[in-house]
């Protein structure tokens, strides 16, 4: 149970961060933090990178569909981890977390807000935010896990 914690957690700074990013920023009009990093609200319609932003509406319904059944699996498959994969379990309550996230976004405006913009002189990594955070850490838990786990089973035959 412990681990929903973390999912809602990832919920709860996603949500607030999107808030204030999309309160307090104008459409695509980038913000200095610091180099190589700036504040720029983005609407994505599309998955990642905005694939199938332009496809004319019915991917939102398509995202959030698979949104849900893949919340709905990784809620199943969390309750059913062993108590000592932590690092599996991390990694699936961060993907739950995000996914949730941006599912909302999905639900609420028919897009995701982005705003976290990184960059090399004139390159720009796609925007993102805390819930795409979350479920790129979360899947780099999940191959670590692979790794330890299957170390750690090796070990014991």
């Amino acid at each position: 149970m412990k681990y929903y914690w973390i999912s809602v957690l990832v919920i709860v700074l996603d949500q607030i961060t999107k808030y204030i990013a999309d309160n307090s920023l104008d459409y695509r009009v980038p913000v200095d933090v610091m180099p190589s990093l700036n504040m720029t609200l983005v609407y994505n319609q599309g998955a990642a990178f905005s694939f199938l932003s332009d496809a004319g509406g019915w991917q939102r319904w398509f995202f959030m569909a698979l949104s849900l059944i893949v919340s709905i699996v990784l809620i199943i498959w969390l309750r059913a981890v062993d108590k000592h994969q932590s690092y599996l379990a991390w990694g699936l309550a961060l993907i739950l977390g995000g996914a949730v996230g941006n599912l909302i976004d999905r639900s609420l405006y028919g897009y995701v807000i982005d705003f976290i913009d990184v960059y090399y002189r004139s390159w720009h990594w796609p925007a993102f935010n805390i819930a795409d955070s979350a479920i790129v850490l979360g899947a780099g838990l999940l191959i670590l896990d692979m790794f330890t786990h299957k170390q750690q089973s090796n070990e014991t035959t």
